[in-house]
Protein backbone atom coordinates (compact mmCIF):
# COMPACT_ATOMS: atom_id res chain seq x y z
CA UNK A 1 0.00 0.00 0.00
CA UNK A 2 1.51 3.38 -0.96
CA UNK A 3 1.87 5.43 1.30
CA UNK A 4 2.66 9.28 1.61
CA UNK A 5 5.99 9.63 3.64
CA UNK A 6 8.60 12.54 2.82
CA UNK A 7 10.35 12.33 -0.06
CA UNK A 8 8.07 9.86 -1.34
CA UNK A 9 7.33 9.75 -5.13
CA UNK A 10 3.51 8.57 -5.59
CA UNK A 11 3.36 6.40 -8.58
CA UNK A 12 0.00 5.05 -8.71
CA UNK A 13 -3.46 3.41 -7.32
CA UNK A 14 -3.15 0.30 -5.76
CA UNK A 15 -6.01 -2.42 -6.31
CA UNK A 16 -8.58 -2.59 -4.15
CA UNK A 17 -8.87 -5.00 -0.96
CA UNK A 18 -8.70 -8.59 -2.14
CA UNK A 19 -7.38 -8.30 -5.35
CA UNK A 20 -10.49 -7.26 -7.11
CA UNK A 21 -9.62 -4.69 -10.05
CA UNK A 22 -11.12 -0.94 -9.53
CA UNK A 23 -12.51 -1.20 -12.99
CA UNK A 24 -16.14 1.10 -13.58
CA UNK A 25 -18.59 -1.20 -14.95
CA UNK A 26 -21.69 -0.27 -13.84
CA UNK A 27 -23.81 2.16 -16.37
CA UNK A 28 -26.80 4.03 -16.34
CA UNK A 29 -27.51 2.72 -19.67
CA UNK A 30 -26.76 0.03 -22.08
CA UNK A 31 -24.06 0.43 -24.07
CA UNK A 32 -25.83 -0.27 -26.84
CA UNK A 33 -27.06 3.01 -26.75
CA UNK A 34 -24.07 5.00 -25.66
CA UNK A 35 -23.37 8.21 -28.52
CA UNK A 36 -19.91 7.68 -28.67
CA UNK A 37 -18.70 4.07 -29.97
CA UNK A 38 -15.90 3.90 -27.60
CA UNK A 39 -18.62 3.80 -25.03
CA UNK A 40 -20.53 1.30 -27.21
CA UNK A 41 -19.22 -0.46 -30.21
CA UNK A 42 -15.65 -1.03 -28.73
CA UNK A 43 -16.59 -0.08 -24.67
CA UNK A 44 -14.55 -3.85 -24.31
CA UNK A 45 -11.54 -2.43 -25.79
CA UNK A 46 -10.78 0.23 -24.17
CA UNK A 47 -11.72 -1.13 -20.28
CA UNK A 48 -8.52 -0.36 -19.16
CA UNK A 49 -9.00 3.73 -19.32
CA UNK A 50 -12.12 3.72 -17.48
CA UNK A 51 -10.01 4.41 -14.07
CA UNK A 52 -8.17 6.74 -15.08
CA UNK A 53 -9.79 9.08 -18.18
CA UNK A 54 -13.98 8.88 -16.30
CA UNK A 55 -16.25 11.25 -14.44
CA UNK A 56 -14.94 8.46 -11.78
CA UNK A 57 -10.96 8.97 -12.20
CA UNK A 58 -11.08 12.37 -12.33
CA UNK A 59 -12.49 12.49 -9.00
CA UNK A 60 -10.34 9.75 -7.73
CA UNK A 61 -7.07 11.88 -8.69
CA UNK A 62 -8.61 15.30 -7.18
CA UNK A 63 -8.88 13.41 -3.84
CA UNK A 64 -5.46 12.12 -3.97
CA UNK A 65 -3.90 15.77 -4.79
CA UNK A 66 -5.99 17.12 -1.75
CA UNK A 67 -4.69 14.67 0.52
CA UNK A 68 -1.49 14.38 -0.54
CA UNK A 69 -1.18 17.68 -0.32
CA UNK A 70 -2.90 17.75 3.38
CA UNK A 71 -0.05 15.27 4.17
CA UNK A 72 2.66 17.55 2.54
CA UNK A 73 1.35 20.30 4.64
CA UNK A 74 1.50 18.31 7.96
CA UNK A 75 5.02 17.32 7.21
CA UNK A 76 6.23 21.00 6.44
CA UNK A 77 7.87 22.35 9.81
CA UNK A 78 7.10 25.80 8.57
CA UNK A 79 3.78 25.46 8.94
CA UNK A 80 3.27 24.96 12.92
CA UNK A 81 0.05 25.22 13.54
CA UNK A 82 -0.35 21.60 11.94
CA UNK A 83 0.88 18.87 13.82
CA UNK A 84 2.75 16.07 12.47
CA UNK A 85 0.14 13.15 11.52
CA UNK A 86 -0.16 9.96 13.76
CA UNK A 87 0.27 6.95 12.58
CA UNK A 88 -3.51 6.37 12.67
CA UNK A 89 -4.00 9.62 10.91
CA UNK A 90 -2.08 8.71 8.36
CA UNK A 91 -4.07 5.78 7.86
CA UNK A 92 -7.33 6.99 8.25
CA UNK A 93 -5.98 9.68 4.82
CA UNK A 94 -4.09 7.12 3.03
CA UNK A 95 -7.59 4.93 3.61
CA UNK A 96 -8.98 7.55 1.49
CA UNK A 97 -7.56 7.42 -1.10
CA UNK A 98 -6.93 3.40 -1.10
CA UNK A 99 -10.36 2.06 -0.77
CA UNK A 100 -12.05 5.20 -3.22
CA UNK A 101 -14.99 3.45 -4.72
CA UNK A 102 -18.05 4.02 -6.82
CA UNK A 103 -19.93 4.75 -4.01
CA UNK A 104 -17.71 7.50 -2.65
CA UNK A 105 -17.35 8.99 -6.31
CA UNK A 106 -21.18 9.48 -6.39
CA UNK A 107 -21.33 10.44 -3.22
CA UNK A 108 -18.87 13.50 -4.40
CA UNK A 109 -21.64 13.92 -7.58
CA UNK A 110 -24.17 14.44 -4.87
CA UNK A 111 -22.47 16.76 -2.80
CA UNK A 112 -21.58 18.62 -5.85
CA UNK A 113 -25.73 18.99 -6.83
CA UNK A 114 -25.58 21.18 -4.12
CA UNK A 115 -22.01 22.95 -4.38
CA UNK A 116 -22.54 23.26 -8.09
CA UNK A 117 -18.55 23.68 -7.93
CA UNK A 118 -16.64 20.05 -8.23
CA UNK A 119 -13.59 20.87 -6.56
CA UNK A 120 -14.79 22.18 -3.61
CA UNK A 121 -17.36 19.07 -3.40
CA UNK A 122 -14.40 16.75 -3.48
CA UNK A 123 -12.97 19.14 -0.38
CA UNK A 124 -16.30 18.42 1.72
CA UNK A 125 -16.27 14.85 0.66
CA UNK A 126 -12.62 14.79 2.55
CA UNK A 127 -13.98 16.83 5.12
CA UNK A 128 -17.39 13.84 5.98
CA UNK A 129 -14.36 11.11 5.44
CA UNK A 130 -12.54 12.16 8.56
CA UNK A 131 -15.49 12.56 10.64
CA UNK A 132 -15.40 14.73 14.07
CA UNK A 133 -12.03 12.84 16.06
CA UNK A 134 -9.42 14.64 18.13
CA UNK A 135 -7.16 15.21 15.37
CA UNK A 136 -9.76 16.19 12.58
CA UNK A 137 -10.65 19.81 13.08
CA UNK A 138 -7.35 21.47 12.63
CA UNK A 139 -6.63 19.03 9.33
CA UNK A 140 -10.30 20.42 8.19
CA UNK A 141 -8.98 23.60 8.05
CA UNK A 142 -6.17 22.76 6.05
CA UNK A 143 -8.10 21.68 3.55
CA UNK A 144 -7.51 23.02 0.27
CA UNK A 145 -4.98 25.14 1.76
CA UNK A 146 -3.94 28.08 -0.40
CA UNK A 147 -5.50 26.51 -3.34
CA UNK A 148 -7.05 26.96 -6.60
CA UNK A 149 -9.37 25.13 -8.48
CA UNK A 150 -6.81 24.71 -11.04
CA UNK A 151 -4.21 23.34 -8.45
CA UNK A 152 -6.02 20.51 -8.10
CA UNK A 153 -7.06 20.18 -11.23
CA UNK A 154 -4.03 20.24 -13.38
CA UNK A 155 -2.15 17.79 -11.32
CA UNK A 156 -5.05 15.47 -11.50
CA UNK A 157 -4.77 15.84 -15.54
CA UNK A 158 -1.21 15.63 -15.42
CA UNK A 159 -1.40 12.46 -13.50
CA UNK A 160 -4.15 10.89 -16.09
CA UNK A 161 -1.55 11.52 -19.19
CA UNK A 162 0.82 10.32 -16.92
CA UNK A 163 -0.85 6.73 -16.42
CA UNK A 164 -2.15 6.58 -19.86
CA UNK A 165 1.20 6.66 -20.98
CA UNK A 166 3.37 4.18 -18.36
CA UNK A 167 0.31 2.16 -18.09
CA UNK A 168 -1.80 1.74 -21.01
CA UNK A 169 0.06 2.79 -23.57
CA UNK A 170 3.72 2.38 -23.67
CA UNK A 171 3.12 -1.62 -23.33
CA UNK A 172 1.02 -1.56 -26.29
CA UNK A 173 3.41 0.37 -28.19
CA UNK A 174 6.12 -2.20 -27.17
CA UNK A 175 3.80 -5.02 -27.47
CA UNK A 176 3.01 -4.39 -31.17
CA UNK A 177 6.76 -3.43 -31.68
CA UNK A 178 7.93 -7.27 -30.63
CA UNK A 179 5.29 -8.30 -33.37
CA UNK A 180 6.95 -5.83 -35.80
CA UNK A 181 10.21 -7.57 -34.99
CA UNK A 182 9.51 -10.86 -35.11
CA UNK A 183 7.66 -10.23 -39.05
CA UNK A 184 11.49 -8.33 -39.54
CA UNK A 185 13.46 -11.32 -38.67
CA UNK A 186 11.31 -13.99 -40.60
CA UNK A 187 11.45 -12.27 -43.37
CA UNK A 188 14.64 -10.51 -43.40
CA UNK A 189 15.95 -12.64 -46.63
CA UNK A 190 12.60 -12.85 -48.58
CA UNK A 191 13.30 -10.66 -51.89
CA UNK A 192 10.39 -7.99 -52.41
CA UNK A 193 9.95 -5.49 -55.31
CA UNK A 194 10.01 -1.79 -54.33
CA UNK A 195 7.64 0.68 -55.29
CA UNK A 196 8.73 4.20 -56.25
CA UNK A 197 6.21 6.51 -57.14
CA UNK A 198 3.92 3.54 -57.88
CA UNK A 199 6.49 1.95 -60.27
CA UNK A 200 9.06 -0.84 -59.98
CA UNK A 201 12.46 0.25 -58.23
CA UNK A 202 15.35 -1.54 -56.98
CA UNK A 203 14.56 -4.70 -54.75
CA UNK A 204 14.28 -4.96 -51.02
CA UNK A 205 12.83 -7.66 -48.37
CA UNK A 206 10.14 -8.00 -46.59
CA UNK A 207 11.63 -7.72 -43.58
CA UNK A 208 13.65 -4.39 -44.15
CA UNK A 209 10.33 -2.80 -45.22
CA UNK A 210 9.30 -3.64 -41.55
CA UNK A 211 12.38 -2.57 -40.31
CA UNK A 212 11.81 0.78 -41.56
CA UNK A 213 8.41 1.16 -39.80
CA UNK A 214 10.35 -0.17 -35.93
CA UNK A 215 13.05 2.61 -36.81
CA UNK A 216 10.18 5.26 -37.19
CA UNK A 217 8.32 4.07 -33.92
CA UNK A 218 11.31 3.60 -31.75
CA UNK A 219 12.15 7.32 -32.27
CA UNK A 220 8.52 8.35 -31.76
CA UNK A 221 7.86 6.67 -29.09
CA UNK A 222 11.09 7.71 -27.22
CA UNK A 223 10.30 11.38 -27.83
CA UNK A 224 6.27 10.51 -26.58
CA UNK A 225 8.07 8.96 -23.56
CA UNK A 226 10.60 11.58 -22.78
CA UNK A 227 7.93 14.45 -22.39
CA UNK A 228 7.99 16.47 -19.76
CA UNK A 229 4.55 16.05 -17.11
CA UNK A 230 4.76 19.23 -15.68
CA UNK A 231 2.48 20.73 -12.82
CA UNK A 232 1.54 23.98 -10.75
CA UNK A 233 0.66 24.59 -7.43
CA UNK A 234 1.16 27.98 -6.90
CA UNK A 235 -2.27 29.45 -5.97
CA UNK A 236 -4.74 31.42 -7.77
CA UNK A 237 -2.60 33.74 -10.50
CA UNK A 238 0.35 32.10 -9.68
CA UNK A 239 2.25 33.98 -7.38
CA UNK A 240 1.85 32.07 -3.86
CA UNK A 241 -0.85 34.96 -2.80
CA UNK A 242 -2.98 33.40 -0.20
CA UNK A 243 -0.07 31.19 1.30
CA UNK A 244 2.32 33.92 1.38
CA UNK A 245 -0.30 36.37 4.00
CA UNK A 246 -0.76 33.13 5.97
CA UNK A 247 2.58 32.51 6.37
CA UNK A 248 4.92 35.21 5.17
CA UNK A 249 8.41 33.49 6.51
CA UNK A 250 7.24 29.86 4.81
CA UNK A 251 9.36 29.27 1.70
CA UNK A 252 6.47 28.68 -0.38
CA UNK A 253 7.87 28.09 -3.85
CA UNK A 254 10.57 24.84 -2.49
CA UNK A 255 7.08 23.46 -0.26
CA UNK A 256 5.59 23.18 -3.80
CA UNK A 257 8.19 22.02 -5.43
CA UNK A 258 8.54 19.08 -3.18
CA UNK A 259 4.78 18.70 -3.04
CA UNK A 260 4.95 18.37 -6.99
CA UNK A 261 7.78 16.05 -7.21
CA UNK A 262 6.48 13.78 -4.66
CA UNK A 263 3.70 12.61 -7.17
CA UNK A 264 6.57 12.12 -9.80
CA UNK A 265 5.79 15.32 -11.95
CA UNK A 266 7.81 18.41 -12.83
CA UNK A 267 7.38 21.71 -11.26
CA UNK A 268 6.52 24.91 -13.79
CA UNK A 269 6.90 27.36 -11.30
CA UNK A 270 6.03 30.60 -13.99
CA UNK A 271 2.10 30.18 -14.69
CA UNK A 272 -1.25 32.17 -14.25
CA UNK A 273 -3.56 30.73 -12.93
CA UNK A 274 -3.42 27.55 -14.89
CA UNK A 275 -0.68 25.82 -16.20
CA UNK A 276 -0.29 26.45 -19.29
CA UNK A 277 -0.89 23.16 -20.92
CA UNK A 278 2.93 23.52 -23.23
CA UNK A 279 3.90 19.97 -22.17
CA UNK A 280 0.34 18.82 -22.94
CA UNK A 281 0.38 19.81 -26.61
CA UNK A 282 4.05 18.80 -26.36
CA UNK A 283 2.42 15.18 -25.55
CA UNK A 284 -0.16 15.49 -28.09
CA UNK A 285 1.99 16.08 -31.00
CA UNK A 286 4.33 13.53 -29.84
CA UNK A 287 1.63 10.96 -30.13
CA UNK A 288 0.69 12.37 -33.65
CA UNK A 289 3.57 11.98 -34.47
CA UNK A 290 3.71 8.11 -33.73
CA UNK A 291 0.35 7.87 -34.83
CA UNK A 292 0.94 9.19 -38.70
CA UNK A 293 3.97 6.77 -38.62
CA UNK A 294 1.07 3.40 -37.93
CA UNK A 295 -1.56 5.42 -40.74
CA UNK A 296 1.53 5.02 -43.12
CA UNK A 297 2.32 1.85 -41.99
CA UNK A 298 -1.46 0.35 -41.83
CA UNK A 299 -1.72 2.05 -45.90
CA UNK A 300 1.51 -0.20 -47.12
CA UNK A 301 0.03 -3.12 -45.42
CA UNK A 302 -3.30 -2.57 -47.03
CA UNK A 303 -1.83 -2.17 -50.44
CA UNK A 304 0.31 -5.43 -49.83
CA UNK A 305 -2.85 -7.27 -49.33
CA UNK A 306 -4.43 -6.00 -52.55
CA UNK A 307 -1.36 -7.26 -54.21
CA UNK A 308 -1.25 -10.71 -52.73
CA UNK A 309 1.53 -10.40 -50.74
CA UNK A 310 -0.22 -11.37 -47.72
CA UNK A 311 -3.10 -13.60 -46.94
CA UNK A 312 -4.71 -12.66 -43.79
CA UNK A 313 -6.04 -16.18 -41.22
CA UNK A 314 -9.54 -15.62 -40.96
CA UNK A 315 -11.81 -17.26 -38.40
CA UNK A 316 -14.04 -19.59 -39.38
CA UNK A 317 -17.23 -18.10 -39.52
CA UNK A 318 -15.94 -14.66 -40.65
CA UNK A 319 -17.50 -12.65 -43.28
CA UNK A 320 -15.65 -10.56 -45.24
CA UNK A 321 -18.67 -9.08 -47.77
CA UNK A 322 -22.61 -9.26 -47.19
CA UNK A 323 -22.66 -10.30 -50.88
CA UNK A 324 -19.14 -11.41 -52.31
CA UNK A 325 -18.23 -14.93 -49.77
CA UNK A 326 -14.54 -14.84 -51.22
CA UNK A 327 -13.74 -11.96 -49.56
CA UNK A 328 -11.60 -11.41 -46.63
CA UNK A 329 -11.09 -8.33 -46.28
CA UNK A 330 -8.19 -6.28 -44.49
CA UNK A 331 -10.68 -4.82 -41.64
CA UNK A 332 -7.73 -4.18 -39.08
CA UNK A 333 -5.19 -2.07 -40.78
CA UNK A 334 -8.88 -0.22 -42.28
CA UNK A 335 -10.05 0.27 -38.44
CA UNK A 336 -6.30 0.98 -37.02
CA UNK A 337 -5.85 3.73 -39.84
CA UNK A 338 -9.66 5.31 -39.06
CA UNK A 339 -9.30 5.52 -35.22
CA UNK A 340 -5.56 7.17 -35.59
CA UNK A 341 -7.33 9.82 -37.66
CA UNK A 342 -9.95 10.54 -34.67
CA UNK A 343 -7.31 10.43 -32.62
CA UNK A 344 -4.89 12.77 -34.02
CA UNK A 345 -7.79 15.42 -35.05
CA UNK A 346 -8.67 15.49 -31.09
CA UNK A 347 -4.37 15.68 -30.47
CA UNK A 348 -4.39 18.77 -33.19
CA UNK A 349 -6.98 20.17 -31.34
CA UNK A 350 -5.60 19.91 -27.80
CA UNK A 351 -2.22 21.15 -28.78
CA UNK A 352 -3.46 24.48 -30.73
CA UNK A 353 -6.03 25.11 -28.47
CA UNK A 354 -5.13 23.99 -24.97
CA UNK A 355 -2.21 26.42 -24.84
CA UNK A 356 -4.04 29.29 -25.35
CA UNK A 357 -6.04 31.33 -22.48
CA UNK A 358 -7.09 34.67 -21.96
CA UNK A 359 -5.18 36.65 -18.99
CA UNK A 360 -5.19 34.73 -16.22
CA UNK A 361 -7.23 32.36 -17.16
CA UNK A 362 -10.64 31.36 -18.90
CA UNK A 363 -12.47 28.40 -18.68
CA UNK A 364 -12.01 26.78 -22.09
CA UNK A 365 -10.09 24.60 -21.56
CA UNK A 366 -12.21 22.45 -18.80
CA UNK A 367 -14.66 21.05 -21.57
CA UNK A 368 -11.70 20.34 -23.98
CA UNK A 369 -9.06 18.21 -21.34
CA UNK A 370 -12.74 15.65 -20.73
CA UNK A 371 -11.66 15.01 -23.52
CA UNK A 372 -8.30 13.94 -23.60
CA UNK A 373 -9.28 10.52 -22.61
CA UNK A 374 -11.52 10.32 -25.76
CA UNK A 375 -8.25 10.65 -28.14
CA UNK A 376 -6.02 8.07 -26.16
CA UNK A 377 -9.08 5.35 -26.39
CA UNK A 378 -8.91 5.39 -29.99
CA UNK A 379 -4.91 4.96 -30.17
CA UNK A 380 -6.32 1.85 -27.81
CA UNK A 381 -8.37 0.79 -30.24
CA UNK A 382 -5.79 1.30 -33.05
CA UNK A 383 -2.81 -0.68 -31.36
CA UNK A 384 -5.07 -3.33 -30.93
CA UNK A 385 -6.40 -3.54 -34.18
CA UNK A 386 -2.83 -3.51 -35.44
CA UNK A 387 -1.71 -5.93 -33.56
CA UNK A 388 -4.68 -8.17 -34.32
CA UNK A 389 -4.44 -7.67 -37.85
CA UNK A 390 -0.40 -8.24 -37.85
CA UNK A 391 -0.88 -11.81 -36.30
CA UNK A 392 -3.06 -12.67 -38.95
CA UNK A 393 -1.22 -11.90 -42.09
CA UNK A 394 0.27 -14.88 -43.95
CA UNK A 395 3.60 -13.55 -46.50
CA UNK A 396 2.49 -15.16 -49.76
CA UNK A 397 6.37 -15.74 -50.89
CA UNK A 398 5.11 -17.42 -53.66
CA UNK A 399 3.69 -13.84 -55.24
CA UNK A 400 6.45 -11.56 -53.64
CA UNK A 401 9.18 -13.89 -55.47
CA UNK A 402 7.02 -13.60 -58.68
CA UNK A 403 6.38 -10.28 -58.66
CA UNK A 404 10.50 -9.49 -57.89
CA UNK A 405 11.52 -12.40 -60.66
CA UNK A 406 9.77 -10.83 -63.53
CA UNK A 407 11.13 -7.23 -63.20
CA UNK A 408 14.53 -7.14 -65.13
CA UNK A 409 14.28 -3.93 -65.60
CA UNK A 410 15.27 -2.91 -62.38
CA UNK A 411 18.98 -3.76 -62.90
CA UNK A 412 19.35 -1.22 -65.07
CA UNK A 413 20.65 0.76 -62.07
CA UNK A 414 22.95 -2.07 -61.30
CA UNK A 415 24.55 -1.87 -64.60
CA UNK A 416 25.09 1.66 -65.22
CA UNK A 417 26.94 1.94 -61.33
CA UNK A 418 29.29 -0.55 -62.75
CA UNK A 419 29.62 1.24 -65.73
CA UNK A 420 30.18 4.37 -64.03
CA UNK A 421 33.05 2.87 -61.81
CA UNK A 422 35.01 1.70 -64.85
CA UNK A 423 34.85 4.69 -67.65
CA UNK A 424 31.85 4.27 -69.94
CA UNK A 425 31.05 7.20 -70.98
CA UNK A 426 27.16 7.93 -70.53
CA UNK A 427 25.94 5.11 -68.61
CA UNK A 428 22.64 6.20 -67.68
CA UNK A 429 21.87 7.76 -70.47
CA UNK A 430 22.26 4.45 -72.28
CA UNK A 431 20.94 2.23 -69.47
CA UNK A 432 17.78 4.39 -69.64
CA UNK A 433 17.45 3.95 -73.36
CA UNK A 434 17.20 0.31 -72.77
CA UNK A 435 14.90 0.35 -69.92
CA UNK A 436 12.95 3.11 -69.78
CA UNK A 437 9.08 2.85 -70.90
CA UNK A 438 9.42 -0.63 -72.43
CA UNK A 439 9.79 -4.37 -71.44
CA UNK A 440 13.18 -5.20 -70.46
CA UNK A 441 13.57 -9.29 -70.39
CA UNK A 442 16.76 -11.28 -69.05
CA UNK A 443 17.61 -12.01 -72.53
CA UNK A 444 17.86 -7.73 -73.61
CA UNK A 445 19.74 -7.18 -70.35
CA UNK A 446 22.07 -10.04 -70.09
CA UNK A 447 23.02 -8.93 -74.15
CA UNK A 448 23.84 -5.46 -73.42
CA UNK A 449 25.70 -6.43 -70.53
CA UNK A 450 28.05 -8.46 -72.64
CA UNK A 451 28.83 -5.24 -75.02
CA UNK A 452 30.77 -3.87 -72.27
CA UNK A 453 34.06 -2.84 -71.80
CA UNK A 454 34.63 -4.05 -68.36
CA UNK A 455 36.59 -6.83 -66.82
CA UNK A 456 35.52 -10.40 -67.43
CA UNK A 457 35.39 -10.83 -63.85
CA UNK A 458 32.65 -7.74 -63.69
CA UNK A 459 30.67 -9.22 -66.61
CA UNK A 460 30.09 -12.57 -65.50
CA UNK A 461 29.54 -11.15 -62.03
CA UNK A 462 26.45 -8.82 -63.80
CA UNK A 463 25.62 -11.56 -65.78
CA UNK A 464 24.66 -13.83 -62.86
CA UNK A 465 22.82 -11.12 -61.17
CA UNK A 466 19.16 -11.28 -60.71
CA UNK A 467 16.41 -9.15 -59.47
CA UNK A 468 15.86 -11.64 -56.45
CA UNK A 469 19.42 -11.15 -55.55
CA UNK A 470 19.88 -7.62 -56.12
CA UNK A 471 18.76 -6.20 -52.47
CA UNK A 472 22.15 -4.56 -51.01
CA UNK A 473 22.26 -4.83 -47.79
CA UNK A 474 18.29 -4.92 -46.86
CA UNK A 475 18.90 -8.54 -44.89
CA UNK A 476 21.34 -7.03 -42.57
CA UNK A 477 19.77 -3.95 -42.17
CA UNK A 478 16.17 -6.24 -41.43
CA UNK A 479 18.40 -8.46 -38.98
CA UNK A 480 20.20 -5.27 -37.02
CA UNK A 481 16.70 -3.80 -35.93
Amino acid sequence: MIRALRGEVYTGFPPMKGGRPRTVTHMKISSIKAISPIDGRYAGKVEELRNIFSEYGLIRYRVLVEVRWLQRLADEAQIGELAPLTSVMKDILNNIIDDFSIDDAERVKKIEATTNHDVKAVEYFIREKLGDGPETQALKDFLHFGCTSEDINNLSYALMLRAARTEVLIPKMRDFRSKLKNLAAENAKLPMLSRTHGQTASPTTLGKEIANVIARLDRAQKQFTGCEILGKFNGAVGNFNAQSIAYPDAEWPGIAKRFIESLGLTENAYTTQIEPHDWTAEYAHALMRYNTILIDFSRDIWGYISLGYFKQRVARNEVGSSTMPHKVNPIDFENAEGNLGMANALLAHFAEKLPISRWQRDLTDSTVQRNLGVAVAHILIALQSLAKGTEKLEVNAAAINADVANAWEVLGEAVQTVMRRYGIPEPYEKLKALTRGQAVSKEILREFIKTLDIPDAEVKRLLELTPESYTGLAEQLARDI
